[in-house]
């Protein structure tokens, strides 16, 4: 990384993002000093304009930003770091310094797309998952079909609780299902993009 610090007087800006939920969290100011040891620790430390000094975001609430990647602009003047929160980010207790939920709950499915493709590499014994892969096209087929058949029976005749439920299930049989063929969920969301842009 080769940062100029010396175009904005020493202190560049960094932006901070939620590494799962792509929410901007807060923005605060690094140093060389404070990237340092940010890349140190594994925990954003910015410096402190009003303090005049290094500070560990959490170092009094608990609340780190646990560092998962660390990405510099095009002019080399403003860092973005994706980061696991610990907790909520604002001094007033909020999620983010813009007063935003950080939660985006269709996400989920990346990280689920994410857990299964795992499962189809190391096959763990015991696991549901694992047991599908096993059984074959065949059988994860015929898991869709019959989540799907349920999720219309709910859909019918049943509550709203339950069609969310089965239709969860289908969703997830899906999923194991497209990644034996060696696509995603991702795949799908394309192709609908695709459509939707006619």
């Amino acid at each position: 990384m080769n940062l100029d610090f010396d175009k904005v007087g020493g202190l560049i800006p960094a932006i901070i993002q939620d590494d799962e939920t792509s929410k901007v969290l807060m923005l605060g100011y690094m140093n060389e000093e404070a990237l340092q040891k940010t890349q140190e620790t594994g925990k954003v430390t910015f410096y402190s304009r009003t303090k005049e000094r290094l500070w560990t975001k959490g170092e009094e609430s608990g609340n780190f930003l646990n560092v998962i990647s660390i990405k510099e602009d095009c002019d080399k003047d403003t860092l973005l770091i994706k980061v696991n929160p610990v907790g909520p980010v604002c001094h007033t207790g909020a999620d983010t310094c813009f007063e935003e939920e950080n939660k985006e709950d269709l996400l989920f499915l990346k990280y689920l797309q994410g857990f299964i493709e795992k499962r189809y590499k190391e096959m763990p014994e015991g696991s549901y998952t694992t047991s599908l892969f096993q059984s074959g096209i065949n059988r994860m087929a015929q898991k869709v079909g019959e989540e799907a058949l349920e999720s219309v029976i709910e859909a019918c005749n049943g509550t709203d609780e339950r069609l969310v439920y089965e239709s969860a299930d289908m969703l997830y049989h899906l999923i194991v299902l497209l990644t034996s063929k060696g696509l995603s969920i991702e795949d799908l969301a394309r192709e609908l993009q695709k459509r939707h842009k006619k």
